[in-house]
Parts: structure tokens; sequence; C-alpha cells
């Protein structure tokens, strides 16, 4: 893989989507809030921790989690997330999209390439439990979704929200690849002069249609590619469009003041 320089060239965000589903890690030391990333938002962390802790422990916790019976286990699990293992997020998190990016293997990489593992560090996956952590900050495996109504906190994509406008800050010389789904942007919108999002369409020919399942995989693939790359990773919007190009049929939208640009790849029969 990979003859990436000793030097870190960061330039872009990317900021993906948690997963429902999540593996848990056989071994691990336990949850330190203290060695998360963006340490400021150690109490709210803390915070959502201890209710949603609460919420997990009552009779109806399925139903305010919104979470069918086939989840107890998971929700079970959130009543002790503080004492289970924990793993890299990249690998905490699972499905189609951390699949096509190859996060196992960037995760076992990175430990031996320093260049390599500054550029996970500047992968973001959002949280409704953490706000939002570094592709390798060390977490458990839990339940929580960034739509939920989490009893006094309110939807946790609004109690986040002001929060992470204060604690994630982007640099105005850095373009943002998102890649995440609409309560997760709500949580924290960002620029949109410097935002660019990521989906796919099916072109049939006579119509167009929007694909979710195989967005999820191209955002991944795309992803992984930018970060395997031997090359700087992009650092402007031309570049990003320009590397995604180098793959895949793509259309770019401009952002404008109410919205962020949109790279769009488009699948035909």
């Amino acid at each position: 893989m990979l003859g990436l320089g000793p030097q870190y060239d960061g330039g872009v965000k990317i900021l993906l989507p948690p997963s429902e589903g999540k593996t848990p890690a056989d071994t691990g030391s336990p949850l330190d809030l203290e060695k998360l990333s963006a340490p400021d938002l150690g109490p709210q962390r803390k915070k959502v921790l201890t209710t949603l802790q609460k919420v997990s422990k009552r009779k109806d916790a399925l139903e305010r989690l919104g979470v069918g019976a086939s989840l107890a286990a998971d929700v079970e699990r959130n009543i002790v997330l503080d004492t289970l293992p924990c793993a890299p997020a990249l690998l905490t998190y699972s499905g189609v999209l951390y699949e096509a990016m190859g996060a196992p293997e960037l995760v076992a990489e990175a430990s031996r390439n320093d260049t390599l593992s500054q550029r996970l560090r500047d992968v973001h996956v959002f949280s409704a439990l953490f706000g939002q952590v570094s592709g390798l900050d060390p977490i458990p495996a839990y339940r929580l979704a960034m739509k939920t109504d989490l009893a006094g906190l309110g939807k946790l994509s609004t109690w986040w929200r002001p929060l992470l406008a204060k604690s994630f800050a982007v640099d105005p010389a850095e373009v943002v690849l998102d890649c995440r789904s609409s309560d997760y942007r709500a949580a924290w919108p960002g620029p949109n002069n410097q935002v660019v999002t990521v989906g796919a369409v099916k072109d049939t020919g006579t119509k167009r249609s929007v694909v979710s399942h195989w967005a999820k995989f191209y955002r991944g693939e795309f992803v992984g590619r930018l970060l395997c790359d031997d090359r700087p990773l992009p650092s402007s919007t031309e570049d990003l469009v320009a590397r995604a190009a180098e793959t895949y049929e793509v259309e770019f939208t401009e952002h404008t003041k109410t919205k962020p640009g949109a790279l769009t790849i488009v699948l035909r029969d």
C-alpha cells in the first residue's frame, strides 16, 4: 500500500456518519473520555453517557431509544458502557461504508505509518453519544441515534449543534468532504462554502433516481481511495472533484449561501 511520506499533508477534513451496527471490542481498555479528541466536549459527553445509562435501565428503554426487541442486548450494554473494552472508532463502526472504505486495513496500516495515522485523525465520525470522534479514538459499541429525544436533553442533533459549532473548527484553507446523513449534518452543518457533500444517482437514460445503499458504498470507497493515495490529500474543492473524476462519472453543483457544494456520482446501467 502506500508509500506515504513522513510529512502530514492535511487540507481536507472527512466527515462520516456512525453506523447503526457496531462491532464490540473483544479486548481493550475501558472508555476514558479524557483520552478522546476534542477534550472540551468531555463534560457534555459525560452528561449524554450518564443520561443514556439511566434511560437504558428503564422498563420502557427500547421505546425511548426508538429500537425494537431484537436490539435489547445492545440497550443492556449501554448500561455498562464505561466498563466495556474500546477499539478505534473506525473498527467499532461497521457496515457498507466502513467495509468499502477498508477501515480495518487502514487502521492496521496506520500503526506503521505516521502520515496515514494523521490522516485518520482528520477523519471525524459524528456521534449521538460523543458529539464527534476522530477515526482512531477508542470507543465502545453503543446504541444511540442522533434523532433520539433523550430524556431531558431533547433531540440530540439539536442538543449537540451549538456545542459542536464552538468545538469543531475548520481552517479557512480546508475543504470538508461530508459523507454524513441528514440527521448528523443537522448537528454540524459547517460553512457551506467549504463543505462538499457526496451522493449517488442511478441514470437509466430516461430517468434518474437517488440511491442510498450504493451511495454509502461509493462514499466509503472514495474515502478509502483518498486515504490510501500516495499523493497529497486534496486541498480545495476543485482538487477534490478532480480526484473523484479519476474513478467515477461525477457531477458537481457549486455551493450557495444556503447549501454546501454537492458531488454526485452517476451510476449508469
